[in-house]
C-alpha cells in the first residue's frame, strides 16, 4: 500500500478460520483503533489518518473480504466474524471501531453483534442496513449491479467513479487519482453476488448500540447519507453528530485535518472505557 506522500506501508496477511485471507496493516502502540473502508475501495483510503492515529494509538486497517488485497468469498461468510477473528489474532479487543460509508455499516453491524469487542464507534458518511434509499440512489446502483452481472466490470467501475457521491472529491486531481486506483483494484464481486446482511436491520436496532458513537457527515454528501447521519445521531443512545463544512462523501480524504481532530478528540475521550 502506498500513501499519498509515496511512503510504503508493509501489509500482512491474516488467514480466517474458513481459509479466507485478509490483508491488513498495523502500526503504533496503545489502545487499538480499527479502520473499515467504503464500497469499491480498500484500506488505502485511510492514508490521511494513518500517521496521525499511530502516534497515539495502535492503528489497524484492513481490506474487507473481496476488496483490495483480500481474497474473494468462496462460500458463506460474515464480515463481523472476519473482523472479530482479526482482532482476536492481534489481541486487539476491545477496539475503537471506525468506518466510512459501507465501512460505517459494517462497524455498526459489528457493534450490535459483538458489543464487548467495541470500545467506541465512529461512523463517517455511513450507510445503514434497512434504510429506505431514494429512487435516484436505487436507479444508479441498479445500473452498476446490472453492468457487473453482465460481465461489464469496467463499465460498472466507470459508473461508480462518476457517481454524484464522489463529485466533491473529484475536484482534487490527486484525490481523484487515488480513488480511481482503489476502484481499479476492486473485484466488483459484491455488485453481482449476495453479501451477508444483519437481521434485524440495523435501522430498527439503533437503540441497542451501546458504545459512545461519533457520527460525522460531509456537508456536501448526498441527501441520503445526511438523512442517515441524522437518524444515527438521533437514535443511538450516546451519539454526537458533526457536519464537516465543504466536504462530501469521502470526508476523511477531503477534509483530513477536521476529521482527524474530531476523531482524536472522540478516541481520547473514550480511552479506557468499555
Amino acid at each position: 500500500m502506498m500513501d499519498l506522500a509515496g511512503h510504503i506501508a508493509e501489509p500482512k496477511i491474516f488467514v480466517c478460520a474458513d481459509g479466507g485471507r485478509l490483508r491488513y496493516s498495523t502500526a503504533g502502540t496503545g489502545e487499538p483503533v480499527v479502520l473499515i473502508h467504503g464500497l469499491g475501495l480498500d484500506a488505502a483510503m485511510w492514508h490521511p489518518q494513518w500517521p496521525v492515529l499511530q502516534r497515539a494509538f495502535r492503528a489497524i486497517r484492513y481490506d474487507v473480504r473481496g476488496f483490495g488485497g483480500s481474497t474473494l468469498p468462496r462460500g458463506p461468510y460474515s464480515h463481523s466474524a472476519d473482523l472479530l477473528e482479526l482482532l482476536d489474532f492481534l489481541d486487539a479487543r476491545p477496539a475503537h471501531v471506525v468506518g466510512l460509508s459501507m465501512g460505517g455499516q459494517l462497524a455498526l453491524r459489528f457493534a450490535l453483534e459483538h458489543p464487548a469487542a467495541v470500545r467506541s464507534l465512529t461512523l463517517i458518511d455511513a450507510a445503514l442496513p434497512g434504510y429506505r434509499w431514494s429512487d435516484a440512489w436505487r436507479r444508479r446502483m441498479s445500473e452498476i449491479q446490472n453492468a457487473a452481472k453482465n460481465g461489464e466490470v469496467q463499465e460498472a467501475k466507470r459508473l461508480w467513479l462518476t457517481h454524484a457521491l464522489f463529485a466533491p472529491l473529484q475536484r482534487d486531481p490527486q484525490l481523484a487519482a487515488a480513488l480511481a486506483a482503489m476502484v481499479e483494484r476492486y473485484s466488483a464481486w459484491h455488485w453481482h453476488n449476495a453479501d451477508p446482511v444483519l437481521r434485524p436491520a440495523a435501522a430498527t436496532a439503533l437503540a441497542a448500540v451501546s458504545p459512545r458513537t461519533l457520527v460525522i457527515v460531509g456537508e456536501l454528501d448526498l441527501p441520503d447519507f445526511k438523512s442517515i447521519a441524522r437518524q444515527l445521531a438521533a437514535e443511538i443512545p450516546r451519539a454526537t453528530l458533526h457536519t464537516v463544512a465543504g466536504a462530501g462523501h469521502m470526508a476523511n480524504m477531503e477534509a483530513p485535518a477536521i476529521v482527524n481532530a474530531l476523531l482524536l478528540e472522540h478516541l481520547r475521550s473514550c480511552a479506557g472505557s468499555g
